[in-house]
Order: structure tokens, then sequence, then C-alpha cells
């Protein structure tokens, strides 16, 4: 079964840290791109943070850029979301997924995404 499962959130304060992860089944994870969006109530989806699938390129969205680092680890089939600096404008549901503005044309197209590990920043 093909699946990405996220974990890691929880509750934080300003200016704190959490690592989130994604573990990916049922698929080899080094052969896709795969990135972080988050939802917040009553908010737009955003594309927070994305990575290439040879890790050549990385990409953030202004709001977390400085604060956040995606980073992969192949051999345990998992993506990480680092976030540090954490704000009162990041509380939102996390989701990992394929469907990533660092996907590249030609490569093959796996659409994923996890259920999701909820962020809370209140002091």
């Amino acid at each position: 079964q093909v699946q990405l499962v996220e974990s890691g959130g929880g509750l934080v304060q300003p200016g704190g840290s959490l690592r989130l992860s994604c573990a990916a089944s049922g698929f080899t994870l080094a052969h896709h791109a795969i990135g972080w969006i988050r939802q917040a109530p009553g908010k737009e989806r955003e594309e927070i943070s994305c990575l290439t699938s040879s890790d050549s390129d990385r990409y953030y969205a202004d709001s977390v850029k400085g604060r956040f680092t995606i980073s992969r680890d192949n051999a345990k089939n998992t993506v990480y979301l680092q976030m540090s600096s954490l704000k009162p404008e990041d509380p939102a549901v996390y989701y990992c997924t394929t469907d990533t503005p660092c996907y590249a044309a030609g490569e093959q197209w796996l659409e994923v995404r996890g259920q999701g590990t909820s962020v809370t920043v209140s002091s």
C-alpha cells in the first residue's frame, strides 16, 4: 500500500522548535520530489517547502524561509521538516505530499498525501 504517514506535531511555545517526520511506504521516496503543505482553519492551503527528487533544489515559502528546513533520509524512506523560531501564525495541520512544485516534468508521477499532523503554537 502506497502511503505517507506524518508524525511529530504537537504543542510548542512561540520561538520553539519541532521536527516533523513523514515516512513513506509502498514506494521509494528517493525517486520522487516531496514537499510539505499546511492548512490552517479558515485559511488557504499553503505550500511551504519541497525537495526535488535529486535533492539538488529546495523551495521555501517566504513565510518560513530561514526558519524551516526540509531534508530527506533515503535509508529510512523518510522526509523531515525541521521547524524553528515558531510563530503564532504557524499553527496548522501539516501534510507531506508528492504533489509539489519541485516535481519535474518527465519524472515518474505518483500522487500521495499523508493524513497530516497538527502543530499548535501557544504560550
